[in-house]
């Protein structure tokens, strides 16, 4: 994984966001899952192959004004089944491909690399899949799993109990996964305990050393260029790891809530987003042996919380989902400005994953949009829909079978969704769009009275 690669967990702090979305109802399910208790209990999983595509070719007719927004939007796609493969239409390239199901809990993170799909849970449980079937397992004595990214040889999990855990595949036997150490290591707490100055407080009458997380990780994200892994919490801070030696470098207070996401970009940037409504962008500075993080700019401050970034691999362009269902973005290298906002969802958007000039934005809606940016343009060319709960993650890799659908190895994508319904589903995602689907430009210009976009703000909190 190269620089800006981020774990898929998201959906930010606890489920207060669900209660500022621009919708008159209640998602029932939503309640229905946060109240489930964690089912530890190892199950038989399945895996089952679609059995419709996510695509129609024609666009729904206006109904009356009752529907929702989302089935009278002209993006919306109903589910039917798909032309063949040999229709020579392009329908074919994008759809439902297979299903993952072990009845262990509701899936909070994902991680794609190497041929191999991890997923994590309520249940504490990661699950290794390849081509699509069980693989392989390991448990976690404790902490819900909510971020998984791989380095090289290493695989690090973050926990509801705070800790990041770092694990490695058995060199005889690909299926066992062992526990190599957690950061912050055990001998590196009982050193800086012996110290009162590396004690921070944490909450009112409430003081930590500053190398731990004292509440939740909601978000890993890697700078391998950099041998450097992210940590954000909902403890307010995100923190800096060397790999070599997983040593902490650096704790930085970055909001004034939960950061809900973190991610290393390009030119030695780094985006954070929180519950507190703002999106802030970090210069990293190498001094030393260590690494210093100063604040740049303000690039959003709204009332939504912030619950995800993306990065684009292929240009300067930061991408925000938040609770309000709206997806910000911003284009530019070294100061990025305010691009404008992609209307899709009708709930909040929990998860965000850009490949190629594809952006994926995972939604409590249950669906899954994709977008394609050609220059500053983007267009909503595809909705997928399958899940029956809120969608918390999402993990993409190249799809090899791409030739097969009359496109180059590079043109099509396999794109895994993680949902509250318990399951994962699989997708293929080409780059080209289907022409019945293209409808023009889909994003909306600024307008800060609409987007809540403020713009740039001073007095950006420093680092402690």
């Amino acid at each position: 994984m190269k620089e800006g690669s981020v774990s898929s967990g998201g959906g930010g702090h606890g489920s207060s966001m669900y209660a500022n979305l621009p919708v008159p109802h209640s998602d029932p399910f939503i309640h229905q899952t946060l109240a489930d208790d964690d089912d530890d209990s190892l199950r038989n999983s399945s895996s089952s192959a679609a059995e419709s595509s996510v695509l129609g070719s024609d666009y729904p007719a206006p109904m009356s004004g009752e529907n929702s927004p989302f089935i009278m939007s002209p993006w919306h796609q109903s589910s039917t089944p798909p032309p063949s493969a040999g229709s020579g239409t392009e329908l074919a390239c994008n759809g439902l491909i297979g299903s993952l199901v072990r009845e262990e809990g509701h899936i909070y993170s994902l991680a794609a690399a190497g041929g191999l799909l991890y997923t994590g849970s309520d249940s504490k449980n990661i699950r290794v899949w390849k081509n699509q079937k069980d693989f392989a397992g390991f448990k976690s004595g404790s902490g819900l799993v909510k971020a998984i990214v791989v380095a090289a040889d290493r695989i690090f999990t973050g926990h509801q109990d705070g800790k990041v855990r770092v694990w490695k595949v058995s060199p005889k036997n690909p299926t066992v996964h062992k526990r190599i150490g957690s950061l912050p290591k055990l001998k590196d707490v009982i050193r800086g305990s012996l110290k009162p100055s590396n004690y921070v407080e944490v909450r009112r009458h409430r003081s930590a050393i500053w190398i731990r997380h004292s509440d939740a990780i909601s978000c890993l994200s890697l700078s391998e260029d950099q041998g450097l892994l992210y940590s954000a919490s909902w403890d307010k801070t995100f923190k800096v790891w060397r790999i070599s030696d997983s040593r902490c470098l650096e704790s930085v207070i970055a909001h004034d809530d939960t950061v809900n996401s973190v991610v290393a970009a390009f030119s030695g940037l780094v985006f954070t987003g929180s519950a507190d409504g703002t999106v802030k962008v970090w210069r990293r500075e190498l001094q030393g042996k260590g690494t210093k993080h100063s604040p740049v700019q303000t690039l959003l401050k709204q009332e939504s919380a912030v619950t995800s970034l993306a990065i684009s691999p292929t240009a300067a362009v930061v991408y925000s989902g938040s609770s309000d269902g709206l997806i910000n973005f911003w284009e530019g290298e070294r100061h990025p400005t305010h691009g404008g906002v992609l209307r899709c969802h009708t709930m909040a958007v929990l998860c965000l994953a850009a490949m190629g000039n594809l952006l994926l934005s995972g939604s409590a809606d249950k669906t899954i949009c994709v977008w394609r940016r050609e220059g500053g343009v983007h267009s909503c060319i595809s909705v997928l829909s399958g899940h029956t709960g809120p969608i918390k993650c999402l993990a993409v890799e190249p799809d090899a079978g791409a030739k097969e659908y009359g496109g180059s190895a590079s043109s099509g994508w396999v794109v895994y969704s993680g949902s509250l319904d318990k399951s994962v589903k699989v997708w293929r995602v080409a780059e080209r769009a289907p022409e019945a689907l293209l409808r023009g430009p889909q994003h909306v210009p600024v307008d800060p009275q609409e987007s809540g976009y403020r713009g740039n703000r001073n007095g950006v909190r420093a680092a402690a």
